[in-house]
């Protein structure tokens, strides 16, 4: 038990450094959290920035989140796997280091699964290229793609209920990330509907 609690310590912390406000910081801009979604992740620092600086992010957060997943398949078991690619999506959206205000976990998510279930990531890519080609709109592609990592822990596992309990969270948490996104689209279909 003690090995699990410190292997998902160690993935909050991992997921708490997080690059988009470190890089911005050094280049002397603002900080990514006080523009557009008020968001320190990949699209937001494209938005921000610019291709080069996002996809040097989102390599980073991949970069990051597969050494966590090495040294979580060192250590945990498949059950319990799962549980410290949730820890290391929490870290990425509360970060300890930067305010408890962070990102949205998704390249975190996918970077973990690239090691850990390496179909299913690879599926979840093409399903968000996919969706995002159909609808244009990155977040509801992005569930799309988590939807389907977390599918890709469960199924392998044959419905273990640690396995379905971490991989349910990390989805759950992945789409409270986004409610402003959720509100901000529901806001542009529906103008005149009540709040």
């Amino acid at each position: 038990m003690i090995t699990v609690f410190l292997i998902c310590l160690s993935a909050y912390l991992a997921g708490s450094v997080n690059f988009a406000i470190l890089f911005f910081k050094i280049a002397g801009r603002a900080d990514p959290r006080l523009s557009f979604s008020g968001n320190a992740g990949t699209t937001n620092v494209y938005r921000l920035a610019g291709m080069p600086w996002a996809a040097l992010v989102f390599a980073l957060d991949i970069g990051r989140a597969m050494a966590v997943a090495a040294l979580a398949g060192y250590f945990l078991d498949g059950e319990r796997l799962v549980w410290a690619g949730f820890f290391l999506v929490l870290g990425n959206s509360f970060p300890c280091f930067h305010g408890f205000r962070g990102g949205k976990g998704v390249a975190n998510y996918l970077g973990f699964a690239v090691l850990t279930v390496p179909i299913a990531a690879l599926s979840a890519a093409w399903i968000w290229v996919l969706v995002y080609w159909v609808k244009r709109t990155p977040f509801i592609a992005s569930f799309f793609m988590v939807a389907v990592l977390s599918a890709g822990y469960i199924v392998p596992f044959g419905g273990d209920q640690t396995v379905i309990a971490g991989a349910v969270a990390t989805f759950a948490l992945i789409v409270f990330n986004h409610r402003k996104n959720i509100q901000e689209y529901r806001r542009k279909r529906h103008p005149s509907s009540p709040e």
